[in-house]
């Protein structure tokens, strides 16, 4: 109803503005006839300088040379998914294999010669970050998770074939590797030092119409509005629109300082509130991907909540900065260190802790293992204490795993992460079971009719063993046939899968 009441309101504007332009032209008619009838009318003449136009004056610096240096290191990122399969649904709106699974076959009385027909390709277009001159580009999770092609396209010309290396969706970052060499790298900033008020720029593809520059500046710092697990977002008023996902948002230096991510919007388009996620916190998750293939964060094993005025007061504190422990799990990094429950911890390893978001971003970025210094307001006192931290358990398989991207390549659909010793203790695996864990499979994928499932460890890929998951990547990769096989540890046994390539489709 609003978008039919809008088209209204701009129809008439439409109309009324014509109407000027009409009654326009009749008086420029009129007017003509009454000169001509006067006699002939001086040639129109003006004056045109060619100089290039001047900064002197203006309120503001001409941004020109900063975006000559910051543009060739944004590309656009275009991306397609492979094409999904659509089951024909029975009279009536019955799909009986939401009922029944995926392994139910219809009896042979309902067979139709088209139960399952492919839908278009999808394609989208963002846009990504140089990081290195040898083809590490910076981009966003939501940008390439789905992508079974990309084609990184740069501002001289240049199309790459891209790979993704990692991905992270608690951050929403990830990293795509072209091969090429002495490309325009961007120069990071330490987007900690940046301050509320300060002119940035925004560098993207919007809606796939070429590479855009806007300004504006930074409206806010810390925002936590997207709901993801790891959130420290920079807002800004320069003009981010769909497409502008991975692009860079700089200082007046031409350094990034973030990763235009999301905006905040009742019309899908710019309404001058947008997201960046800090360079900090992308340089860290895009450091461990690129080095480890995976995110290894933190963990302190307490409950943590925000202090209110009211909590301050009672646990004896002047503000309300810190984060309040509600709870301390038995045997974790925290009860060993001395932690207690109603502790407020205010500092950690080194840094000031804001609140219980900070403090989950400050532990989740320690390297598992590390002793770091911890100091916490217990009744009133200030205690130093020292906490070795863990590697947070449970988390999710896929977390850091590029899926198969190359449609030749065996077991397509199919994404592979290496077998730690957190995965080891949700899956139950034993410690003898050497391979890569399954952390995806597209239910429209061969290998996923086969039989193959995310959880499944793969220890054989046509009887070579498989250690890690860069190792089941390459014994997947130019296939000499169609036909994989493959073994599995799968809840407590081993057995054999034969995925067929050829049936695909």
């Amino acid at each position: 109803m609003k978008t039919s009441s809008s088209n209204q309101t701009l129809w008439k504007r439409t109309v009324v503005l014509g109407s000027v332009c009409v009654l326009s032209a009749s008086l420029m008619a009129f007017t003509s006839a009454k000169d001509g009838a006067a006699g002939k009318s001086d040639p129109l003449s003006i004056q045109v300088s060619d100089a290039p136009l001047s900064a002197a004056g203006r309120a503001y610096p001409s941004f020109a040379p900063i975006v000559k240096a910051v543009a060739p290191s944004v590309v656009k990122i275009a991306v397609s998914s492979e094409a999904k399969v659509s089951r024909m649904e029975l009279p009536g709106g019955m799909d009986l294999r939401r009922f029944f699974g995926p392994g139910f076959q219809f009896p042979d009385e309902m067979q139709q010669p088209q139960q399952r027909r492919h839908m278009p390709k999808e394609q989208g277009v963002g846009s990504g970050i140089i990081v290195s001159k040898d083809g590490y580009i910076l981009t966003n999770n939501h940008v390439v998770e789905n992508a079974s092609t990309i084609k990184v396209s740069m501002t001289d010309g240049r199309e790459f074939s891209g790979k993704v290396v990692g991905r992270d969706p608690k951050t929403d970052v990830a990293v795509v590797k072209i091969e090429a060499k002495d490309l325009p790298a961007i120069t990071f900033a330490d987007s900690d030092k940046i301050e509320v008020g300060e002119t940035v720029l925004a560098v993207g593809h919007p809606f796939g119409i070429g590479q855009t520059v806007t300004t504006g500046i930074i409206s806010a710092k810390g925002r936590a509005t997207l709901g993801l697990d790891y959130e420290d977002f920079i807002q800004t008023d320069a003009a981010i629109n769909p497409g502008n996902s991975g692009g860079a948002l700089v200082d007046v230096d031409g350094r990034l300082i973030g990763m235009n991510t999301a905006i905040l919007s009742r019309s899908g388009g710019n309404q001058g509130i947008g997201f960046a996620v800090p360079t900090n916190l992308a340089r860290w998750v895009m450091e461990s991907l690129v080095n480890t293939g995976r995110v290894d964060r933190g963990f302190l094993g307490v409950n943590i909540q925000d202090l209110t005025p009211q909590l301050a007061q009672q646990f004896k504190m002047d503000g309300a900065k810190g984060a309040l422990v509600s709870a301390v799990n038995p045997g974790s990094p925290a009860d060993k260190a001395g932690v207690k429950s109603g502790d407020v911890i205010t500092e950690f390893n080194g840094k000031t802790v804001k609140d219980s978001r900070h403090l989950k971003l400050q532990v989740g970025s320690t390297t598992p293992g590390a002793a770091v210094p911890m100091n916490v307001l217990r009744d009133g006192k200030t205690v130093n204490l020292t906490v070795t931290v863990k590697e947070l358990p449970g988390d999710k398989v896929a977390d850091a795993t590029p899926a198969a991207g190359n449609k030749d390549d065996a077991l397509h659909g199919v994404g592979v992460a290496d077998l730690d010793q957190a995965t080891r203790e949700q899956l139950k695996v034993p410690s003898h079971i050497k391979g890569a864990v399954v952390a995806s499979v597209d239910e429209d994928s061969v290998a996923y009719e086969a039989g193959l499932r995310e959880g499944d460890v793969i220890l054989e890929i046509n009887r070579h063993p498989v250690k890690d998951a860069e190792q089941a990547t390459a014994l997947c990769a130019k296939p000499e046939n169609m036909v994989t096989l493959v073994k599995v540890w799968s809840q407590g046994g081993t057995r054999f899968i034969v995925v067929d390539e050829s049936k695909a489709g």
